[in-house]
């Protein structure tokens, strides 16, 4: 198989210079074989319909409505890329976002603070423009209550009634009484200077506290933040970015395979079950100022036994448009599947990475075009189509051979082609584990004995 380079894909990068430190972020992330998260930009190619779909939802979050979308791509389609471009977009246009990963102890729903912990990791990872690395809960509170105190000047009326006054509406939502009750405590204590309340104001509104007997202890509340109300709280939360004068609120969760992978049916309805719930609300537009985006293989959402589509209301609802085949798009319902990168599309980002790696600047780039097209040609007859289609292990090659190049100076790239190893990316997720994970399903109310389980041969291997 060759590869040649039509006449329209010539290099396209800039002259723009590029901050080392987002040089460092990008290689160092691709060298490890993960998703750099700055500088997506510098990077990005294809998917220009995908973004523009996701820049319609944070656009119609900003307006006080409500998204959801589930981006479904093959292993090393993207998907973690895309989502993260699509959490840059949405701090750029001033909404607050948060991401986590669902991993065995951290799912959507479950008995065993599997929830709670995801909640906390949400909020760990709170972002804004200002601080697009996490940690912005309190910079949130903070313009939350600057805002309401520069109000209560204006009217001439003390701040705690311009507080209670504006959290009104939350008072009203499930669990924004006490909600309302943290946030004009944070204020209290910070007029009061008590820097322990405030730090139990925002360990609260993290999901740190484990029992009712410690938040009343510290807060004065009766709840806190519980498997139970996980997603109340991001409603909650979404309302209250919005008072403090942000956009919204976007929710990115990755790796929605581990709902999958799940061995008892029972817990993964009980998650499948949530998301119906999340899924309705976005799509009525009750769910005020909040989007979500999930990130997942076509298991996880085709599989008649243990995807989305096993739980015939999700099934209904995520189905495809039938008028949309052929070659036919359509971007308007909520599931967006990621094609895979075409070699036009690859060669594109092979000229942006040797800009990246030389800083932007055009004159120190180590490899000319035709070493690009050498590249591509000697991965396809490694790896076939594969080099493109899952390029993660592509990209891993193609930056360490620039590494060594310019710590060899003396070395032409003609040399070193030839050496360049590249294996077909696997998915890790392809067979899952054997064995049940019993104690995950018994926080989940699921019994040992597997009556609950439909799966128990899932692991079986003929042959």
């Amino acid at each position: 198989m060759t590869t040649t380079t039509p006449p329209l894909m010539q290099d396209t990068t800039t002259a723009a210079r590029i901050r080392p430190r987002d040089r460092d972020t990008i290689l160092q992330s691709l060298r490890a074989g993960v998703v750099p998260r700055a500088g997506q930009q510098h990077i990005q190619v294809g998917r220009r319909r995908e973004v523009e779909a996701l820049v319609t939802d944070i656009e119609r979050v900003s307006d006080g409505g409500s998204a959801i979308r589930f981006v479904i791509g093959e292993y090393g389609a993207g998907k973690t890329f895309f989502l993260n471009l699509v959490r840059s977009i949405a701090m750029e246009k001033r909404l607050v976002t948060c991401q986590a990963d669902l991993t065995p102890d951290r799912r959507i729903h479950a008995s065993g603070g599997q929830a709670r912990s995801l909640y906390a990791e949400l909020m760990r990872n709170l972002s804004t423009r200002t601080k697009p690395d996490g940690g912005a809960l309190p910079a949130v509170v903070e313009k939350f209550v600057g805002t309401v105190l520069e109000d209560a000047r204006a009217r001439g009326i003390r701040p705690d009634t311009a507080i209670t006054e504006r959290l009104h509406a939350l008072s009203e939502m499930v669990g924004g009484y006490d909600f309302a009750h943290v946030i004009g405590a944070y204020w209290q204590a910070d007029a009061d200077d008590d820097e322990t309340l405030k730090q139990n104001c925002i360990r609260w509104l993290r999901g740190e506290f484990t029992t009712k007997t410690d938040a009343r202890a510290a807060l004065g509340v009766r709840t806190f933040v519980d498997d139970a109300n996980v997603y109340d709280h991001l409603k909650l939360l979404a309302r209250f970015v919005r008072l403090a004068g942000y956009g919204g609120l976007l929710v990115c969760l990755d790796e929605m395979v581990n709902l999958y992978k799940l061995p008892h049916a029972q817990a993964r309805n009980a998650n499948y079950e949530q998301i119906l719930r999340i899924l309705n609300d976005c799509l009525q537009g009750t769910a005020v100022g909040c989007g979500f985006v999930f990130g997942g293989t076509p298991e996880f959402l085709l599989d008649p036994r243990r995807g989305l589509f096993s739980y015939p209301a999700l099934a209904s609802r995520l189905e495809e448009n039938r008028f949309a085949a052929g070659g036919l798009m359509d971007y308007s319902g909520p599931v967006i599947r990621l094609s895979s990168l075409t070699p036009e599309d690859l060669y594109v980002l092979l000229t942006k990475l040797r800009h990246v790696f030389a800083g932007g600047d055009p004159s120190r780039h180590l490899v000319p075009d035709e070493a690009l097209t050498a590249f591509m040609t000697h991965c396809a007859g490694r790896i076939g189509d594969a080099y493109f289609r899952t390029p993660r292990t592509t990209i891993r090659a193609f930056v360490d051979l620039l590494a060594v190049l310019e710590q060899n100076p003396e070395v032409e790239w003609t040399d070193l082609i030839e050496r360049v190893e590249v294996k077909p990316d696997t998915n890790p997720d392809a067979l899952l584990p054997a064995g049940a994970d019993t104690a995950a399903a018994a926080a989940d109310g699921a019994t040992a004995s597997g009556e609950d389980d439909d799966d128990e041969l899932a692991s079986l291997r003929l042959g």
